[in-house]
């Protein structure tokens, strides 16, 4: 009798658990994207207004997000760890799954504390969660190695994918509904993709069941025993591990706790005009680089130089997400303050299209996948099933709601009067005139504005006196504000004993064709532009034309400069209340995307090929600790925008990481033939 294998229900020539690991990670990376995407907009709109959040500044919403992300990023060592000695992977994703559910549910309440609960739990969820997917994956092909890249292709378009509906429709709800319901629909969904896997278990057989066991390996040769030898840890080099790791934790809780509480760990530490906590953070890097230097410095000449060469990218790989991972801070701001997201007339009408276009076509695609696996498997794991049909029926009920909202909306043209304000650097402002501003500023010059704002389902009348609230911190946004709206503001002004914010309108005349883009829509073009371009560039990396891994980093940190270079040179000259055409960062996102799939090829594909056995998972560590920092760093410069825009102009803002990129770009560049030699036949 023939023994059953996870192979005997395929799908699309792959077993159909591959698919099952599809949906749950596309419903895991739903609720992370959906979640990301509303944070620091969340976090510094203004208190009171047509969405209001907290209005934290940009610096302290960036110290908490950078914070938080740099976390993700180290807590999966953690994680892989337990699942491997203890849990083994399938109850690690079970258990870091209904983790992050419940820190989705936290910060659905929108209140302080369960904000940071919230964050605490996904941080820890994701630890037991992403490492342990990929894990699953790899065991299941454990036996058929030659299509193991075709599965990851597969896998990794359920992270797209994932990402892509998650940012769309949560980001749609947070931004028309209210925040605690993008919140709250990223939580839904981790729920539901839990209960799908554990309910798909009869496809997986024995896979992730159990810890898994070391396999011991054979030595081919003297020469590879020689560069592999065990080289055990000393006490020093764990005294290096132990201080480095507690210094990075410190800074990374520190960071946040000293812009936002004034609670500084380190402010003993303070010396030469520097902050504690970088004072310490110089000694955690000096301690780490003579750990990294002096273990690379125990092996062989080859040995040593390949993993330098790892050293070497993990450098580099700093500044690329130093500049990419604006779009989860700075690139929000600016598309939130600075984006003109309203279309007018034919514009409105193609936009409209085009997402319904954007929306339904990957949809379609995603859903027919489903089919397949239902046909499939229904009869073994009919409760997944189920399960994954409520999924399905949710986001295609959503998205029509949004698109049908969109198509439908009426516009008005109302008009409001406001206070000019010239400041010493010769721009102008315009401050709206509210209901308890009015005879605020006698010394400023009053004038008439007009806008444009969008009612879903409401009916106002030419000539009709309305109220509106801002839906930015730069009064360049409108929205209408009904009664209920109306009494909640009056309210909470005077709770805050604060100006309540309402501005008194007149409707001047109906307009056809009138859209606006939501903030978190720009997000989406990123995965939009990796499912387009993937495939160009795999026939790239394919081709004879393929460029070494050097080559490879500075065309993507050029293409990242390019970037960053069109938005510098869009926001060029603009001043206060005047926006920038959509256009800008729409070409900017294609350009970054186009960065990151020069440098996704490299990655961590050439630690495990320039690593030897023994410091494996030292390197990894040491890789993800580089995007960790560029995560951090990343939130931490991004939350600078308001400052540096004060001080000198959104354009300069911008420059930075059209300059940094670029340099380091052109750097790796001329020392590809340094790094092609230290390694030393690998490619």
């Amino acid at each position: 009798m023939t023994k059953k294998t996870i192979f005997d229900t395929q799908v699309l020539g792959h077993p159909a658990g591959l698919f099952v690991l599809f949906f749950t990670e596309m419903w895991e990376r739903f609720s992370f994207y959906g979640m990301r995407v509303l944070l620091i907009n969340f976090l510094t709109m203004t208190l009171i207004g047509y969405n209001p959040g907290w209005a934290w500044s940009t610096e302290n919403a960036g110290a908490l997000f950078g914070t938080y992300v740099m976390l993700l990023y180290l807590t999966p060592i953690l994680g892989g760890i337990i699942a491997d000695k203890i849990t083994g992977y399938r109850w690690a994703v079970i258990i870091g799954a209904v983790i992050i559910t419940l820190g989705h549910v936290s910060m659905a309440f929108e209140t302080e504390v369960s904000l940071y609960l919230g964050l605490a739990l996904l941080v820890i969820g994701t630890g037991f969660f992403k490492p342990n997917m990929v894990s699953f994956v790899s065991e299941m092909y454990k036996d058929l190695p030659e299509k193991k890249d075709a599965a990851y292709t597969i896998f990794y378009m359920g992270v797209n994918s994932g990402a892509f509906f998650g940012m769309m429709l949560c980001g749609y709800l947070a931004e028309r509904i209210g925040w605690s319901w993008g919140f709250g629909l990223a939580g839904v969904f981790m729920l539901l993709g839990t209960i799908q896997f554990w309910f798909a278990k009869p496809l997986f057989g024995s896979i992730g069941c159990e810890p898994r066991k070391q396999e011991k390996t054979e030595t081919i040769n003297d020469a590879k025993q020689e560069e592999e030898k065990l080289n055990p840890f000393t006490t020093l080099d764990k005294i290096l591990v132990a201080l480095s790791a507690i210094i990075g934790i410190g800074y990374a809780l520190n960071d946040p706790l000293s812009k936002i509480w004034n609670i500084d760990l380190f402010g003993w530490a303070a010396t030469l005009g520097l902050k504690g906590q970088y004072v310490m953070v110089i000694v955690g890097l000096i301690a780490f680089f003579y750990l990294i230097g002096s273990r690379i410095m125990r092996y062989t000449t080859i040995v040593r130089d390949r993993m330098l060469t790892v050293v070497i990218f993990a450098f580099f790989v700093v500044f690329f997400w130093l500049s990419f991972e604006q779009g989860a801070s700075s690139l929000v701001i600016f598309a939130r303050d600075n984006i003109e997201r309203e279309l007018h007339g034919n514009w409105a009408v193609l936009y409209n299209i085009f997402n319904a276009l954007l929306t339904v076509i990957p949809l379609l695609l995603i859903t027919y996948v489903l089919f397949l696996l239902i046909k499939k498997t229904y009869k073994k794991i009919f409760p997944a099933v189920v399960v994954l049909l409520v999924c399905f029926s949710l986001v295609w009920g959503i998205a029509s709601w949004m698109l049908q909202r969109d198509f439908k909306t009426t516009a008005y043209s109302v008009s409001y009067q406001a206070y000019e304000q010239t400041d010493t650097q010769g721009r102008t402002t315009y401050i709206p005139i509210t209901e308890e501003n009015r005879v605020a500023r006698p010394d400023l010059k009053i004038v008439e504005r007009t806008t444009i704002i969008g009612v879903a389902d409401y009916h106002l009348k030419v000539g009709q006196e309305i109220k509106l609230l801002s839906k930015n911190n730069k009064n360049t946004s409108f929205g209408y504000v009904d009664a209920e709206k109306e009494q909640w503001a009056k309210q909470r002004g005077a709770e805050l004993n604060t100006d309540n914010g309402l501005i008194v309108a007149q409707v001047k005349e109906e307009r056809d064709n009138w859209v606006e883009t939501t903030v978190s829509w720009f997000s989406i073009l990123n995965s939009f532009f990796i499912i387009a371009l993937a495939s160009l560039f795999s026939r790239w990396w394919d081709s004879k034309y393929n460029p070494p891994a050097a080559k490879k980093y500075g065309i993507g940190l050029l293409m990242l400069s390019v970037g960053f270079g069109l938005l510098a040179l869009g926001s060029h000259g603009v001043t206060h209340g005047v926006k920038v055409s959509m256009l800008w960062l729409v070409f900017a996102y294609m350009f970054n995307t186009m960065g990151e799939l020069c440098l996704s090829p490299v990655g961590l594909s050439y630690v495990s090929k320039l690593v030897p056995a023994r410091m494996i998972a030292f390197m990894f560590g040491v890789w993800y600790l580089a995007v960790a920092i560029g995560h951090k760093l990343a939130a931490v410069v991004g939350g600078q925008i308001e400052n540096i825009t004060r001080e000198y102009s959104l354009s300069t803002f911008f420059l930075i990481f059209t300059i940094v990129p670029a340099v380091a770009g052109v750097l790796i560049i001329l020392i590809n033939p340094f790094v092609k030699k230290l390694m030393h036949g690998v490619k």
